[in-house]
């Protein structure tokens, strides 16, 4: 599928509701072809809306997400990696990186929110991942960090490869990550 680009006008309006004297609303319209090849309906307009501080992204939201996110990127022959967040036994946050374009999709698979690797936040963008990657970490600041690190066999800090020798357990908790795919 070849990338098509429009020249569009953000609408400002003023904003209603609670909002301030000052509050605005801001508004893009999307071209009718574009809405109905995402599936956006009268029935069926959740979107999933993502900002990397330059890009917004528009996806689907809904049922089998986290599913069609792995079936798309496959397609396009995308790196892929798909993590597993346990605590203990219990499978509770299923994570689909795409590294090509620096995407994330997860699926929670508990309803408590203490135990999901990135808690209320459902749409975790790529700087949520890598914040969260390194919370299973030692910390950059450790003292004896090249010592620590030598243990691993790992030259340089690398969340990533210490995940991948660690499998982010930590002293305080029992969870860790598995590297299912990748």
């Amino acid at each position: 599928m070849t990338l098509e680009e429009r020249r569009a006008k953000i609408l400002i309006n003023k904003a209603g509701g609670t909002a301030g004297p000052e509050g605005k609303s801001y508004r893009v319209v999307l071209p009718p072809v574009w809405a109905k090849q995402l599936g956006v309906m009268e029935n069926s307009c959740d979107v999933i809306l993502q900002f990397d501080g330059e890009c917004i992204t528009i996806r689907r939201a809904g049922t089998g997400e986290y599913h069609s996110f792995i079936n798309e990127a496959r397609e396009k022959k995308h790196d892929l990696l798909i993590l597993h967040y346990y605590d203990g036994e219990t499978l509770c946050t299923k994570i689909c990186l795409d590294r090509t374009s620096r995407r994330l999709v997860i699926e929670n698979e508990t309803d408590d929110i203490l135990s999901t690797a990135f808690g209320v936040n459902q749409t975790p963008n790529w700087e949520d991942f890598m914040t969260f990657l390194e919370s299973r970490c030692i910390p950059r600041q450790r003292d004896g960090l090249k010592y620590y690190l030598a243990q691993l066999g790992i030259e340089k800090y690398d969340p990533m490869e210490i995940i991948r020798k660690t499998a982010g357990r930590m002293a305080e908790d029992s969870c860790w990550i598995k590297i299912v795919e990748g």
